[in-house]
């Protein structure tokens, strides 16, 4: 059985470390991009839903990094599953970390600067401790249950819109065709009642904006546990009101 220090600030450092060590290496693999070097693209659920070697090699480094400082814990990632001693998963107080390599990878393809590295610790199923780490931006935001959430390391509040008629409404897009019409349809109710709308291709990056106040509110149908296992608690521990 692995480490099972409960310890939230304990955790959110090795969120922090390990997210920013990735975030390195996903950065260093964008400026190869950007200089002509080819690399390896598949699809997954659908031909519009990609996974580059740049996704697997940031999640392999993630598993390592752990493995060294959190010997025998389960880690859920994108790409590879479930890793790590999981004879005991499930196992009430025992930490699982939830790893999305790069959050925004279509933004990171086409050389957008929107993706993000999200390591989120959880214990029972909750989140714990998180960390999401910008590779071009360089921002990090962190948050640890009932400890506040920090964007390099200045703490985070959410905005108070007056009405739904003045907020800024962040949202997603799934990649299944049949998905991603149900969602257009609720948004497309959703646009005659709120002051405007924003997709930045990360939702990682979505509920971070929230925690910052950047964005008031943001909503998406069908997010995987990855996607919003870090940055939910960053806005959460913000002051948003996470219903998932």
């Amino acid at each position: 059985m692995g480490t099972t220090d409960p310890d939230p600030a304990a955790l959110a450092a090795t969120a922090e470390e390990v997210a920013t060590e990735a975030a390195g290496l996903v950065r260093d693999a964008r400026e190869s991009m950007l200089a002509g070097r080819t690399v390896a693209v598949d699809t997954k659920s659908s031909r519009t839903d990609v996974v580059t070697a740049v996704d697997t090699e940031s999640e392999r480094l993630i598993r390592a990094r752990l493995a060294a400082l959190r010997p025998g814990d389960v880690v859920l990632g994108e790409e590879e599953g479930t890793g790590g001693d999981t004879g005991g998963a499930g196992t009430p107080g025992r930490v699982e970390w939830v790893v999305d390599p790069i959050d925004g990878t279509v933004n990171f393809l086409y050389g957008l600067p929107a993706f993000a590295v999200s390591v989120a610790a959880q214990i029972d199923g909750v989140s714990v401790a998180g960390a999401v780490v910008e590779p071009v931006a360089g921002r990090t935001w962190t948050a640890t249950r009932g400890g506040g959430a920090r964007l390099d390391g200045r703490a985070l509040t959410t905005s108070a819109p007056e009405a739904l008629e003045t907020t800024l409404l962040a949202t997603g897009f799934a990649y299944r065709a049949e998905r991603r019409a149900r969602q257009a349809e609720l948004i497309a109710g959703m646009l005659g009642r709120v002051r405007d709308i924003r997709r930045s291709g990360s939702a990682a990056l979505d509920l971070c904006g929230v925690a910052a106040g950047w964005t008031d509110a943001y909503v998406e149908h069908g997010l995987s546990h990855w996607d919003w296992a870090a940055a939910a608690l960053i806005a959460e521990e913000a002051g948003a009101v996470v219903s998932l």
